[in-house]
């Protein structure tokens, strides 16, 4: 009976053991986002979501470090965080990092809220698609929807996170990482990736209304990047950025239309413009200044066929570098970076320089000298169409004479040389490389 004991104790002790390690084995998936909340974002965390729970992992963590995004954008971002399978932590970081407007709202739907030091969460007023503030009515109806929504998601964490919580939206109030632990809005503080797993071990949660606990010391961080598109398309709601690929896709497709028949100035040029249109259809933008990059490109064109140049090139430029700064005029409270003046007025200069290149050659073309007429036609080889007795039919320079033999009769076939001209008829002779070659030397 003492040995049967033994080794059930033993086998229990094992058991035990195994299964806690399988349990601390299972990794924490981390994401990471920097910078406005985006519709990448949304197909960003639904891919981790769903490579968490393909992977078996513990938890997920959304490092978050966002000024904010559109509405409904956000409101799709907290229901992909409450309806995951997986445990999801909203960690504000790095040192420095805020959580504002719409990354209040995604920092609560967290199944739990962990923020760095010297990080803020909160100003979550509703603004305008262009930043500006709304109509009171409306205003007013869009403050109660997200006040229903921060209410519902920090009820669970007491009477002074709601408050707090609905004080952001209402009045645009911000708070500390540690105000924001004091009042119960976030679960804790953690300067590392190392300390934030400490501080998640042993920690309840409820994952679609079943409880459980998490298990992560000393558990395996995997980071889960974005991949190559995503990191793309989110980088490209910058206006710096939108307005550099507009330039060079306008530039590329008028390369291409002014030398058709190829197909790599038309494909960038096209690349270029999609991309800037996803860009702009994104960011917060005044379509006048849309109008305006238009009216420029019509005056630049209109300088290279101006009998005078140089006036429209110099009205195009400062049309293009008002148009950009129109187009991505600085809006209030906006989660986008602004439009730099180096870079419009940088980019309107290019494209003047780039109108002004094409300007000088064309002008260098018509003070070419004429190739065309009779007199290049000296010199040049062909061949005798007809029997040249003397007089009969060649071919030269791509069009058939009527030229007169100055050595007697040339059979047709033969190959000829045009020595001289009498009006409309060539005066030719037998073409032999001996003869070619003395006439070079000559």
């Amino acid at each position: 009976m003492r040995r049967t004991g033994w080794l059930a104790l033993i086998l229990g002790l094992a058991v035990g053991s195994a299964a806690a390690q399988e349990t601390a084995a299972r990794p924490v998936l981390w994401l990471r986002v920097e910078g406005a909340l985006t519709p990448v974002v949304a197909d960003y965390l639904r891919r981790g979501i769903q490579t968490a729970q393909e992977q078996g992992a513990e938890a997920l963590v959304l490092q978050l470090n966002t000024p904010g995004g559109e509405v409904h954008l956000t409101l799709r971002l907290v229901s992909l965080l409450r309806e995951s399978p997986v445990p999801v932590v909203v960690y504000v970081a790095p040192r420095g990092a805020i959580a504002g407007s719409a990354g209040t709202l995604v920092t609560l739907a967290g199944h739990l809220a962990i923020m760095a030091p010297e990080t803020a969460i909160g100003a979550a007023s509703p603004v305008g698609g262009q930043g500006e503030e709304l109509p009171q009515t409306l205003s007013q109806k869009v403050k109660e929807i997200l006040k229903a929504q921060v209410r519902s998601l920090a009820e669970r964490r007491g009477p002074e996170a709601v408050r707090l919580a609905e004080a952001a939206v209402e009045s645009a109030k911000a708070v500390s990482a540690r105000e924001a632990l004091a009042a119960g809005l976030i679960d804790g503080i953690a300067g590392s990736p190392e300390e934030l797993l400490r501080l998640l071990d042993g920690r309840p949660v409820v994952v679609r209304s079943q409880a459980r606990t998490l298990r992560t010391q000393g558990a395996p961080i995997v980071p889960l990047p974005m991949n190559i598109v995503e990191e793309i398309l989110h980088r490209l709601v910058n206006p710096n950025i939108a307005l550099i690929l507009l330039a060079i896709g306008i530039q590329a497709i008028l390369i291409e239309l002014s030398n058709p028949g190829g197909w790599v100035a038309g494909f960038i040029g096209a690349v270029c413009l999609l991309l800037a249109a996803y860009g702009i259809g994104v960011l917060p933008v005044n379509w006048l200044g849309l109008l305006l990059i238009a009216l420029a490109i019509v005056l630049f064109i209109l300088d290279v066929k101006a009998p005078t140049h140089g006036a429209l090139t110099a009205a195009g430029t400062a049309t293009f570098i008002a148009g950009a700064l129109v187009l991505f005029a600085p809006v209030t409270r906006s989660p986008f970076p602004p439009l730099s003046p180096w870079v419009a007025g940088g980019t309107g200069l290019a494209m003047a320089g780039f109108f002004g290149f094409i300007v000088a050659k064309a002008l260098q073309a018509q003070r070419r000298p004429s190739l065309m007429g009779a007199a290049v036609l000296i010199g040049r080889v062909g061949e005798a169409r007809t029997d040249l007795q003397p007089v009969g039919m060649v071919h030269v320079a791509g069009e058939l004479w009527t030229a007169q033999s100055e050595e007697g009769m040339i059979p047709a076939g033969t190959p000829i040389q045009v020595v001289g001209i009498e009006g409309l008829r060539l005066r030719v002779r037998r073409w032999t490389p001996a003869a070619g070659q003395e006439a070079e030397r000559r």
